[in-house]
């Protein structure tokens, strides 16, 4: 391996390199959450609501469909690759993205905690902050590196006028 290879990000030169898919991600935490409420119970007396739960967590789920949908309509129309492990071929700047860098991670973290809620899952919830730093610095983080390298100037303006989540 050069020296060269080792600086370049996992996904390849051309992209970012994130630590893992984050259509992948945010199942996987959901089912671990799940698995652990059925293995190690938390002795936290939760109400048991249902109604409520279902209104809230359909509520946040419903939310973030709607920004996920926004923000793939958008990489759509720029005819531009949503995953992250293909190359970014233009930076996309309108549509949701006038008002929030990560429209797609806003909406699974919404739907996520939705799920959460809805499910009375202890686990699904406490199981967001490390999904939250996960996301924020294996993911974004990365791909704000990728995206600086790759359209420069033009991602730091964009950068410095549309804040990173809200």
């Amino acid at each position: 391996m050069s020296r060269d290879s080792a600086k370049r990000p996992a996904g390849g030169p051309g992209t970012a390199g994130v630590v893992g898919r984050p259509i992948l991600l945010f199942p996987a935490a959901v089912l671990a959450g799940l698995t652990l409420d059925g293995l190690l119970p938390v002795p936290i007396p939760i109400p048991q609501v249902d109604v409520a739960a279902w209104v809230v967590g359909g509520a946040l789920i419903l939310v973030g469909l709607a920004l996920f949908v926004a923000g793939v309509k958008s990489f759509s129309r720029a005819e531009t690759p949503l995953p992250t492990n293909q190359p970014a071929r233009v930076l996309v700047t309108t549509g949701i993205y006038r008002w929030t860098r990560n429209p797609v991670y806003l909406g699974f973290f919404l739907a996520y905690a939705g799920i959460g809620v809805a499910a009375l899952s202890p686990w699904i919830l406490f199981l967001l902050f490390p999904l939250v730093v996960t996301i924020r610095y294996g993911v974004v983080g990365r791909e704000e590196t990728y995206l600086d390298r790759r359209f420069g100037e033009t991602y730091r303006d964009y950068k410095t006028s549309v804040r990173r989540w809200l």
